[in-house]
């Protein structure tokens, strides 16, 4: 397994040590000890996520609060898709910035988001994609809050001309990034 850290202190691209062979693939998706050894601090997942969504879909930019705060990892089992994160933090140098990464089921890579992020992620596959994410936290509906996602001050390329994007209501009200708060 291969770590690589971000611009964004803390967040982390996490490439897997793949086998592969006339048979198939193998890899080892996650292992608590050499990921708290690779990015060097100890994280306690306590929280299995999955979704399916179809080409187009645009989930976030999401976030838990305070006490509620929720680190993730997360990967794409089937499909396609660009994840990104953003960096929420007041007291961080990349404060504001964010970073996007196709996660697809070819490359297999997992992305790492720490404590203090927005989240998001839009569906590039025609065929839909299958997300899976781990959380250090429970989800608690009062805590949890957003950004719009074509906040112009983060000008965000999701990859997708919006007449293809799919939002939900919910998703389409939220606050600009200068609103957001911890």
């Amino acid at each position: 397994m291969r770590v690589i850290e971000t611009k964004l202190k803390g967040c982390f691209i996490i490439e897997p040590k793949i086998f592969q062979d006339n048979r198939g693939y193998f890899f080892e998706s996650f292992n608590q000890s050499k990921f708290n050894d690779l990015i060097g601090k100890k994280i306690d997942f306590i929280q299995d996520n999955e979704s399916f969504s179809s080409k187009g879909v645009l989930r976030g930019l999401h976030y838990q609060k305070g006490e509620y705060a929720q680190a993730k990892l997360v990967r794409v089992i089937k499909g396609s898709v660009l994840d990104v994160a953003v960096d929420l933090r007041s007291n961080s140098p990349s404060y504001g910035q964010h970073i996007s990464i196709e996660l697809n089921e070819d490359n297999k890579r997992q992305l790492f988001i720490p404590r203090g992020f927005a989240h998001g992620f839009v569906v590039l596959s025609d065929g839909g994609a299958l997300f899976s994410y781990k959380c250090d936290n429970f989800y608690n509906k009062a805590s949890e809050s957003g950004i719009i996602y074509n906040d112009v001050e983060l000008n965000i390329d999701w990859k997708l001309n919006d007449n293809e994007l799919i939002i939900s209501e919910k998703d389409k009200i939220l606050p600009m990034f200068k609103n957001a708060s911890q």
